[in-house]
């Protein structure tokens, strides 16, 4: 027998942002152009695309965001004049 149980999704900041929007905060700067953002009120999560415009993060999305951080990162240590390289022989 299969019970029913009241759907743990239900709640009232989703039918806040429903009726009047999210409150998107930047929670990670990617790049220089690429944020994520979350919602206040409900934790939605969202990222730039490539023409600027919010997208709901996905799996994939997360994904190329993190990769792109850390190749972003990389750039930006190698431009930094106080990082010490070794020098090949």
């Amino acid at each position: 027998m299969k019970k029913n149980t009241p759907n743990s999704a239900f709640s009232f900041s989703k039918i806040y942002c429903s009726l009047f929007g999210h409150d998107y905060l930047i929670s990670k700067n990617v790049t220089h152009h690429i944020k994520e953002y979350t919602c206040s009120h409900c934790g939605e999560q969202a990222t730039t695309n490539s023409r600027g415009r919010l997208e709901v993060m996905t799996p994939k999305l997360k994904e190329i965001n993190n990769a792109l951080a850390s190749v972003h990162a990389k750039k930006l240590a190698k431009a930094d004049p106080k990082t010490q390289f070794q020098a090949a022989s």
